[in-house]
């Protein structure tokens, strides 16, 4: 049971992985800014005592906007 599970995660990244090959640099700096975001958010929350989900949710909506709109190097 323990093998098909770390199989499952494995196949689950790499896919994951691998869709990120063909994005443009505005969206891949939408998915790091969204990714940064959800974790910086759901950071936030549990140190003050929130809710874990919505600081993600709303840490990862303006990560992922903020990534979006900012100019390319």
């Amino acid at each position: 049971m323990k093998t098909a599970r770390l199989f499952s995660v494995v196949v689950l990244l790499a896919v994951g992985l691998s869709a990120c090959a063909e994005m443009t640099p505005r969206q891949q700096r939408a998915l790091s800014g969204g990714a940064l975001g959800a974790a910086g958010g759901a950071a936030i929350a549990a140190m003050t005592g929130g809710a874990v989900l919505p600081g993600a949710l709303i840490g990862g909506g303006a990560g992922a906007a903020v990534g979006a709109l900012l100019p390319g190097r």
